[in-house]
């Protein structure tokens, strides 16, 4: 068991007391956060919370704990950023792996161009995933899809990606020079897997305008769309036996942001005007136009691979 991070759990749902609340800040669902309190008070041989349907309560016992976890959490963030200065060649970067090869290795490629004496370790992650290991400190800066809550972090200019619909080259639709959202109706989508809020954002704007999927399935690849079983949304792609076509009025709009814990280093911040360029250059991205977020406080919720 990871004690610092369940200790870390801990203490959110302490802040909280309710469980639903604290998974929202930590970027998770609430049963995983539910079965990870549960591991460590069976690790620990005691109850840290009463709870029932109408409200959660800390125990003696966890009113005692709260403290030492709070230090032992401390003292563990400062360890790492300690040991992240002193190494000063290693930045740990999130990427959501929906942006595609061609741009990951252009985002690796372009900041070893620069100045940064740092080495970028990156690593393939969904937005949530990414929301967690930067609060957690094992990751130094993201590069995610919005929405995203999570507690203490700051974010980067926001850039906007207009998304067409990919199809199977034998769909009617695939004829056409662009296709509106509604004539899509009766077919099923395929979505990125665990991205919740986009999700959301997206079936909910699909909806405005006449399209509601006969079915809504989980992937990063296209082999439903392939399959004439499904259609999706992406960037341009040219693939055999697929059709990328634009969206009549550019409906949708994916947000995109780099992201960090507390004040951001050199580093990332040198890596954030890279992620904005190559961006711009290699997915067609364009300014939100909405300035950056700093400190955003926790709430409650609201390119496929070949």
């Amino acid at each position: 068991m990871d004690l610092v991070r369940h200790l870390r759990y801990f203490t959110v749902v302490a802040e909280e007391l309710h469980f639903g609340n604290a998974a929202v800040r930590l970027g998770m669902a609430q049963p995983p956060l539910s079965q990870r309190i549960r591991r460590l008070e069976e690790e620990l041989g005691v109850r840290l919370f009463d709870r029932s349907s109408r409200q959660v309560r800390l125990t003696e016992a966890g009113r005692l704990l709260l403290a030492e976890a709070y230090e032992i959490v401390t003292r563990v963030d400062r360890l790492r950023d300690l040991a992240g200065r002193q190494e000063g060649a290693v930045l740990r970067v999130g990427v959501t792996p929906d942006l595609g090869s061609s741009v990951i290795a252009a985002l690796i490629a372009g900041f070893r161009e620069g100045e940064s004496e740092a080495r970028l370790a990156p690593a393939e992650m969904w937005s949530a995933d990414q929301a967690t290991a930067l609060t957690d400190g094992t990751l130094d800066v993201g590069l995610l899809r919005h929405p995203v809550t999570a507690p203490g972090l700051s974010f980067g200019p926001v850039l906007v990606q207009r998304p067409g619909v990919v199809l199977a080259v034998a769909d009617p639709l695939a004829a056409l020079s662009s296709v509106h959202l509604a004539d899509l109706a009766g077919r099923q989508l395929v979505l990125f897997p665990r991205e919740p809020g986009l999700h959301e954002e997206t079936l909910a704007e699909c909806g405005r305008h006449g399209f509601v999927p006969q079915e809504v399935h989980e992937a990063q690849t296209l082999g439903l769309v392939l399959a004439g079983t499904a259609v999706a949304f992406g960037p341009r792609v040219e693939l055999p036996g697929l059709r990328w076509r634009p969206l009549l009025g550019s409906p949708l709009a994916w947000r995109l942001s780099t992201a960090w814990r507390g004040e951001a280093e050199d580093a990332a911040v040198a890596f954030g005007a890279v992620a904005v360029r190559v961006l711009k250059e290699k997915a067609g991205m364009t300014d939100d136009g909405v300035a950056p977020v700093r400190r955003v406080r926790a709430r409650p919720a609201s390119g496929f691979l070949a």
